[in-house]
């Protein structure tokens, strides 16, 4: 059974949200791109546009890995989606993709 941060960062993807949230004592500002899980955890891989982070954050934003288990006081925002320009790597943050932003997704995700 998915989390309540789980169905809200599908909602998000779904509805082209942004998501506002607090990870790891940071306030963020998000565009969730892929959901799923990695050996049971539920995980993002998200688009931070905004806020802070430990190690910065530079300008334009930069991807982010999230545990879902770690996220605090997220909601949804309206805003422009974001999902970064540079797309030369695979990603590695979720291994069992759920459900892909991109409709052209190559991690055959369970849902569409």
């Amino acid at each position: 059974m998915s989390s309540a941060t789980y169905k809200l960062f599908e909602q998000a993807i779904r509805e082209r949200k942004q998501i506002v949230c607090t990870y790891s004592g940071y306030r963020r500002e998000l565009c969730p791109i892929i959901l799923g899980h990695t050996r049971g955890e539920e995980r993002a891989l998200t688009f931070q546009l905004g806020g802070q982070s430990g190690s910065g954050l530079p300008p334009g934003g930069e991807w982010r890995c999230l545990s879902l288990s770690k996220v605090r006081l997220a909601s949804l925002r309206d805003g422009p989606w974001m999902s970064g320009d540079d797309h030369s790597q695979p990603q590695g943050c979720v291994e069992e993709v759920d459900l892909d932003a991109n409709p052209a997704s190559p991690y055959s995700p369970k849902r569409t």
